[in-house]
């Protein structure tokens, strides 16, 4: 029987911003909207809008609307988010020592 375990767990997180959008939220509590932006060159308006959406559908990310003028809408871990933190962090790890292995001696 094929362990499907994984695949889920990367259903969830692929797509070309998930993981970018994963690791700024690990660096802070709470975030908002165009302070993500500035953190991700490159990613459109609708990207991240989609990407977050999808992530908060998933249960990995808690979004927060204030009723203010202008609105004001807040981004963040819940726990199960929380959770990919380590996971994160060794990925990060790993990610360094493949720069670093191939960086001339």
């Amino acid at each position: 029987m094929k362990d499907c375990s994984v695949e889920y767990a990367l259903d969830l997180l692929t797509g070309k911003w998930q993981m970018h959008i994963l690791w700024c939220l690990c660096q802070t509590e709470i975030i908002r909207f165009n302070e993500l932006k500035r953190k991700l060159p490159g990613i459109s308006n609708n990207a991240l809008a989609k990407s977050l959406r999808e992530l908060e559908e998933n249960n990995i990310v808690l979004r927060i609307q204030y009723n203010e003028v202008p609105p004001r809408v807040e981004y963040s871990l819940t726990d199960l988010g929380k959770s990919l933190k380590p996971i994160l962090i060794l990925l990060s790890k790993w990610g360094t020592d493949v720069i670093n292995s191939k960086m001339p001696k």
